[in-house]
């Protein structure tokens, strides 16, 4: 669950341009120093030496600046980067490159205070993903909240181990996604398997209540079902799918967590109990054995320190397994088989 997906993401592209704005404010230094006169105001005086905007109206560039001095002790440079041109261009459509080829670019005292008080959001550190209120998972676009975590570039991972496992699948699949959260993985699959008959489990209505908006603006058919998971002894029909991404960070392993998953997502769908770390993970399979068709499959994200022990469990309910590192190395996904009969 760590935040390594959204810094690789745009480490190269933050060097680049970077690298143009350093060149295009050392030219703009020169032309400054090459002028020998003060600005003046309308009646010929002159001005003082720092004179304040009487458009009301701000340099993008100057705001940017504000942003790096404001967030250099909480983020790292190339996530203040990223911040800064997401919120620019889901607020104002202006994208880095606009900015890369004019740094003249202006915004007016509303957008000013628009991305002034994002800035108050990220000094606590608040996710960037609530402050816009949307991120994009497997190239849809998804509403998110305090009420479902955000997805992870590690579960794009896993939703697209699955549609491998079945793209020659020529009959409608039924699949089984439990503890949904924002609909990410069955929205995601529903949209690349049109065919396939797709319910979703969780147990908060709230997040239920998100995931069912996304599903309407993917245009995606889900049946969502409020349930706690951990409650029912069986479940209701036969399945050739089911996948989950259920809570699996230790209470032990909070200390490794960032402050904006800590104080931000929620925690039924972050934590469990250092005494059970795999509750979830067993009674899901437990169910899984029983509903799902032969031949039929399992997928678990997993706590990358129990993959061995997840492992092991799956295999000693009858499924055969396959282990899948991410793209950070760090084994993240299984596969259990059901076993043919």
């Amino acid at each position: 669950m760590d935040d390594q997906g959204y810094l690789k993401v745009f480490k190269i592209q933050s060097l680049r341009f970077k690298n143009k704005e350093n060149r295009e404010e050392s030219k703009e230094s020169r032309q400054k120093n090459s002028l020998n006169t003060k600005p003046k105001t309308d009646n010929g005086e002159l001005t003082t030496d720092n004179p304040q905007p009487t458009t009301g109206k701000m340099k993008l560039k100057a705001q940017k600046e504000i942003f790096f001095k404001e967030l250099e002790s909480e983020y790292r440079a190339e996530e203040v980067f990223s911040f800064f041109f997401l919120l620019t261009e889901a607020f104002f459509g202006i994208k880095r490159l606009d900015l890369a080829l004019n740094p003249e670019i202006e915004i007016d005292k509303n957008q000013v205070q628009k991305l002034d008080a994002a800035l108050v959001r990220l000094k606590n550190h608040e996710p960037i993903q609530h402050i816009i209120g949307e991120t994009e998972f497997f190239g849809l676009t998804f509403k998110v909240d305090k009420n479902v975590l955000v997805p992870r570039p590690e579960t794009e991972e896993l939703v697209q181990w699955i549609l491998d496992d079945f793209a020659s699948e020529k009959k409608a699949l039924k699949i089984l996604d439990i503890g949904t959260g924002s609909g990410c993985i069955a929205i995601s699959l529903a949209k690349n398997l049109p065919k396939a008959q797709i319910s979703a489990i969780d147990i908060s209505e709230k997040a239920l209540q998100i995931a069912k908006i996304n599903a309407e603006t993917n245009n995606a058919k889900i049946n969502f079902i409020q349930e706690d998971i951990l409650k029912p002894q069986a479940l209701n029909g036969n399945w050739d799918v089911i996948v989950s991404n259920p809570p699996y960070v230790r209470e032990l392993e909070k200390k490794e967590m960032q402050r904006n998953v800590l104080e931000y997502e929620p925690e039924t769908a972050l934590y469990v109990k250092d005494e059970d770390p795999l509750l979830f993970y067993n009674k899901i399979t437990r169910l899984a054995k029983e509903s799902l068709n032969p031949g039929g499959n399992l997928y678990f994200e997993i706590n990358q320190y129990l993959a061995d022990e997840t492992e092991k469990m799956m295999q000693e309910q009858g499924f055969g397994t396959e282990k899948r590192k991410d793209i950070f190395e760090n084994y993240r996904m299984i596969k259990g088989i059901a076993q043919k009969i």
